[in-house]
């Protein structure tokens, strides 16, 4: 049964987000008898309230509120006020996520090692290794139900898009191709069912197949009577005593008013935009530039991913709508091979649009209409697509900022999204496309078309680990280097974004954390 506690009762675990990290985070919390109040800033909706359209789940469940874009990628350009592509709903964005469950691979954990100081980036190791967080991939891929060796549930089949690519991938020589690992049931698993291939997967799952924690570990963290989760809850700044310790956060209810929740431990889960942020907005006389930011680099660093869409028509219908959104994944140019002429590696992800959006992404400018436009809709039922997924490096240019006067519905400064590309990221990019469009015209392709990017799904930085407190913001548990009680559990901790998907990271990270503010609490060092 969900629990409800005093807004005075000092002693709880506060975690601001219920996505990935803050949901996963308060279910393992409350199943160790510690009490948790989770704030989420959007709406609780239940399974019914899913549907199998784009834009009517877009609207419903997206993160609408003003930000503003700027520098130099495409995002900045074409879609100035929605920089990101996340959701403001309990579960957050592990309601819209594809379900790609990667693992970093170990040479990502040690990118400066591998690669040294590069010119124009921010680069540093993480302060943990593969091998420390290798067991808890194995716990995070079983806790979510990931297709695999660690669960033994089979990958998906193999849709008409995917064989389209596969069958290209495979004449150009790759070899590292297969349909999975997914977050996406293929057979009844934890009181979840099988996947459908319903092919709305970013829109939600109707039936729950997917992992996300909206139906898995909220309810589940509920149940304990260890966690009240509080809806329409936007965190506006986090407290802090005389000795520098978090002490509380202040957040506006569903009505706007200010309301005031004590706490043992604050974890900030709420994205690598609105987690910087709220540090930021943070500031006291204690913490002139916003808490936690002894380094000053508290919003740098951001990162998301070097992206590209590469769509490609065919000789002959394929429906890349029918089936999973994103079952397909070719790995060969996953690797740190820098004769290619940039450094990480990039992974191409099959990936199913909608005709609705399909309409939006080929041209989002205000002028997207015309002959160039419809001709390539004419041929929807005639296409397969894939989303490049590669490594963004660090750069401290890129970072949330505050803005300087304008302000949102609760009075705070609407957060600044600034992103330009690393020549590294370039050089990726376009030689991520150049080897998609070989797949494709492989198998007769008659035209290969490059969206522009689309706003961030992958979020990562803003906040990272390091082992010293002068390069990053929390140590390796997520935990503040200046302040020992406020921990970040999202992938704004991330020190480098790898090529890979970032959830699983996310949700390994958190489960890993609970256990060490556990053990803290029980020796009472917090």
């Amino acid at each position: 049964m969900a629990a409800k506690f005093s807004q005075d009762d000092g002693d709880v675990v506060v975690i601001i987000g219920s996505g990935a990290g803050g949901g996963t985070l308060a279910h393992a919390l409350a199943r160790q008898g510690i009490r948790v109040v989770v704030l989420e800033a959007g709406k609780r909706y239940e399974m019914s309230d899913i549907e199998n359209d784009e834009w009517a789940m877009f609207n419903k469940i997206s993160w609408l509120d003003k930000r503003i874009a700027t520098g130099g990628w495409d995002v900045a350009r074409n879609h100035p006020n929605l920089p990101a592509w996340i959701v403001k709903a309990v579960g957050g964005s592990s309601v819209h996520w594809a379900g790609v469950a990667l693992r970093f691979r170990d040479f990502e954990f040690r990118m400066r090692t591998e690669n040294g100081d590069i010119k124009g980036a921010n680069m540093l190791d993480w302060p943990l290794s593969y091998a420390e967080l290798e067991p808890w991939y194995v716990k995070a891929e079983k806790h979510m139900g990931v297709t695999g060796p660690s669960t033994g549930m089979p990958y998906h089949q193999w849709h008409n898009s995917f064989k389209v690519l596969a069958t290209g991938a495979q004449r150009v020589g790759y070899k590292e191709i297969q349909s999975g690992p997914m977050a996406i049931n293929t057979q009844p698993y934890d009181s979840r069912p099988g996947c459908m291939q319903i092919g709305f997967c970013m829109q939600g799952c109707r039936i729950g197949a997917k992992w996300s924690t909206l139906y898995t570990d909220i309810p589940r963290a509920e149940a304990t009577g260890n966690c009240e989760v509080r809806p329409q809850s936007m965190a506006l700044r986090i407290e802090h005593d005389a000795r520098g310790r978090v002490s509380g956060v202040v957040y506006a209810d569903a009505q706007g008013r200010q309301q005031r929740q004590k706490a043992r431990v604050v974890c900030v889960a709420g994205n690598s935009i609105e987690s910087p942020r709220l540090l930021l907005n943070s500031e006291s006389s204690m913490f002139k530039d916003g808490l936690a930011n002894s380094s000053g680099q508290v919003g740098r660093n951001y990162m998301c991913h070097t992206t590209a869409g590469i769509y490609a028509v065919l000789p002959k219908p394929v429906h890349m709508y029918r089936g999973t959104t994103c079952a397909g994944i070719i790995s060969d140019e996953s690797y740190n091979d820098t004769s290619r002429g940039f450094v990480g590696g990039y992974r191409l992800e099959i990936l199913s649009l909608g005709l609705p959006f399909m309409s939006a992404f080929l041209d989002p400018t205000p002028q997207g209409w015309g002959r160039a436009l419809t001709s390539k809709l004419e041929r929807y039922d005639h296409m397969s697509g894939v989303w490049l997924c590669g490594e963004d490096l660090p750069m401290e240019s890129n970072r949330i900022t505050l803005h300087g006067t304008e302000k949102d519905q609760y009075g705070l400064p609407i957060p600044v999204v600034h992103k330009d590309d690393h020549a590294f990221d370039n050089a990726m990019r376009d030689h991520g496309v150049a080897q998609t469009r070989k797949c494709y015209e492989a198998v007769g392709a008659t035209e290969v078309i490059r969206l522009p990017s689309y706003p961030a799904s992958h979020n990562m930085g803003t906040n990272r680990m390091s082992a010293k407190a002068a390069d990053g913001v929390v140590n390796k548990w997520g935990q503040s280097h200046d302040i020992p009680n406020l921990f970040v559990s999202d992938g704004s901790q991330f020190t480098t974004s790898g090529g890979q998907n970032p959830t699983l990271t996310i949700v390994a990270l958190a489960l890993r954390q609970a256990e060490h503010i556990g053990s803290l609490i029980n020796q009472r060092a917090l």
